[in-house]
C-alpha cells in the first residue's frame, strides 16, 4: 500500500468553512446524517466548541496541499451521567475521497484517543441499513453490529433506518472505570 497523501490533526476554527461543506454534501446527497438542512459554519463551530469543552476529540484529514478531506469526532453518546463512559462517532469523507483509507485512518485515531481519555465503550449510529461502507469501515475497526432501527427516519422521499454498531474501548466493561 502507498503511503497516505493526508495526515491527521485536531480540528481548528479555521477548518470550518472545509468541514461545513463537506457535511452539506452529506446532509443534502446521502443518508449518512438524518438533517435534512446544512448547518452554516457557525453552527458547525459551536457544536465543535461543544465537543472540545467536553473534552472529547474532534480531528480532521488533511492533504500535503491543506485541502481538508475529512473529519471525524467522538461525542457524548447520551447527557445522562451513567452514560459518561461511552461516546459515539461521527465520520465524514469529502465527496470523491472515499476508499483511500481517509475514514478508517480517521476512525482508528478517534478510538485511540477515546481509550486513552478513558472511555469504555464507542457507539456508531449509522444512517441507512444501505451504507456498506461505513458498516464495513466500523466491522474493519472491531465493531459488532447490535441492532437496526427499521424506518427510523424519512429522508429523500423514503424510510431509512439506523444501523447501531458498538466497539469496547480498553477493558471495555471488564472492569469498574477509574
Amino acid at each position: 500500500m502507498s503511503e497516505p497523501t493526508f495526515s491527521i490533526r485536531a480540528a481548528a476554527a479555521e477548518d470550518f468553512d472545509a468541514i461545513q461543506r463537506i457535511y452539506a454534501h452529506h446532509v443534502l446527497h446521502g443518508l449518512a446524517s438524518f438533517e435534512e438542512t446544512p448547518p452554516d459554519a457557525a453552527e458547525l463551530v459551536r457544536r465543535w466548541r461543544a465537543i472540545v469543552d467536553a473534552g472529547l476529540p474532534y480531528l480532521c484529514a488533511v492533504e500535503r496541499d491543506g485541502a481538508l478531506v475529512g473529519y471525524a469526532y467522538a461525542g457524548p453518546y447520551r447527557p445522562r451521567s451513567a452514560y459518561r463512559f461511552t461516546v459515539e462517532d461521527s465520520v465524514y469523507v469529502a465527496p470523491g475521497q472515499a476508499g483511500r483509507g481517509i475514514g478508517r485512518s480517521l476512525l482508528q485515531q478517534l478510538i485511540e484517543i477515546c481509550v486513552r481519555l478513558g472511555k469504555r465503550q464507542m457507539i456508531a449510529v449509522i444512517g441507512d441499513s444501505g451504507n456498506a461502507a461505513s458498516i464495513a469501515l466500523h466491522r474493519a475497526c472491531g465493531f459488532a453490529l447490535t441492532g437496526t432501527f427499521e424506518a427510523i427516519g424519512f429522508k429523500h422521499g423514503r424510510w431509512v433506518d439506523s444501523v447501531l454498531m458498538q466497539r469496547p474501548l480498553g477493558p471495555g466493561s471488564a472492569t469498574e472505570p477509574l
